[in-house]
């Protein structure tokens, strides 16, 4: 018998605590990029005075958000939702069939209107240092090379970004790892790419700084650039890789909690009912 299409309200009533853990996830990434940076980069913080190096505070806020990441991902909440936290990954994933269109739809506004809320908590506690620059809101605009670098290099770190975690999660020896070289990518782009595009590489992350601070400049780069470059890796990989069963639309392969984001290649139908379909398993 074949399944009823997944409608809007079903989904919402299906599926409504995997949005508000992609809310909360990508909320908790923002406070702790707002809270990191305003330590680091506010002009009157004792940190940004004891550590004088910009190279080296952007490691430490790298750090900071890699290991963010990395506990948001393999946190019991993150194995339920996947943890994307990003409307690009969601929709590459959306392009491979791992996720319903409502449901990819929901996690994008969820995934918005967390990182907005987390920017205006941080705003709320720092108030002018967090909002003043050079913090500003951690808003992404491009650096002093301009716009075409920093579209070029937004593009080429969510490519690289996605074709890895597919690659890792795709793996039966290193699937675990998935999370870490996730982390361990946000930690190098921080550290390198930021000074090129501010590090976008989330639509969601990057309105979330937009909205408060009404800075807009430039902003088709940090919702163009991340999407084309991920949905440009998930259509690669899955050409590259058609004979493998492993794909899988979580950041925690492994996490055998119920869902609606699934593994294995097959693609999934708009479904009405998520608890008739089993993921396929690696073998």
């Amino acid at each position: 018998m074949m399944n009823t299409p997944l409608t809007a309200r079903s989904a919402l009533r299906q599926h409504w605590r995997e949005y508000l853990i992609e809310a909360w996830a990508l909320g908790t990434f923002m406070l702790s990029a707002g809270f990191v940076t305003t330590a680091l980069e506010s002009s009157g913080s004792f940190l940004h005075t004891a550590i004088p190096d910009p190279t080296v505070r952007r490691a430490l806020c790298g750090l900071a958000m890699g290991l963010t990441a990395m506990t948001l991902i393999y946190s019991p909440w993150g194995g339920r939702s996947g943890a994307h936290m990003n409307p690009a990954v969601t929709l590459a994933f959306l392009s491979l069939g791992k996720i319903s269109r409502w449901d990819a739809a929901f996690y994008s506004i969820a995934q918005t209107l967390g990182a907005i809320t987390g920017v205006l908590v941080v705003f709320a506690v720092c108030g002018s240092a967090f909002a003043a620059a050079p913090v500003a809101y951690v808003v992404t605009v491009p650096g002093p090379a301009g716009a075409l670098p920093a579209f070029l290099a937004e593009l080429l770190i969510s490519f690289i970004m996605m074709t890895t975690v597919l690659t890792v999660s795709s793996s039966r020896r290193w699937s675990a790892w998935t999370g870490v070289c996730a982390g361990v990518l946000v930690t190098s782009y921080v550290t390198i790419e930021a000074p090129l595009s501010g590090f976008g590489m989330n639509p969601a992350r990057t309105l979330g700084s937009a909205i408060p601070s009404h800075n807009f400049d430039s902003l088709w780069i940090y919702l163009t650039a991340p999407t084309a470059g991920m949905w440009s890796a998930a259509r690669i990989f899955s050409i590259y890789e058609r004979h493998r069963h492993a794909i899988c639309a979580r950041t925690q392969p492994h996490s055998a909690m119920r869902t609606c984001v699934h593994c294995g290649y097959t693609p999934i139908t708009e479904l009405g009912d998520q608890d008739s379909v089993t993921a396929s398993r690696r073998k």
